[in-house]
């Protein structure tokens, strides 16, 4: 299935996807979810990193 066909159909549409479509949409779903989670994971680090930093601050203070 190339890339414009599944561009051109949306799941609003009157006719059914086929089963490629789907296949292609649910495999588009699962990297943006995956995708999505790491990001997700790289703040949440970034901001443990930057608690633990504030509260060796305070520590010293």
């Amino acid at each position: 299935m190339s890339k414009e066909e599944l561009q051109s159909y949306r799941l609003n549409s009157m006719e059914e996807p086929t089963d490629d479509m789907l296949e292609a949409i649910m495999l588009g779903v699962q990297e943006a979810a995956r995708q999505s989670t790491i990001r997700v994971k790289e703040e949440l680090s970034r901001r443990m990193e930057e608690l633990k930093r504030q509260i060796e601050e305070r520590r010293k203070e």
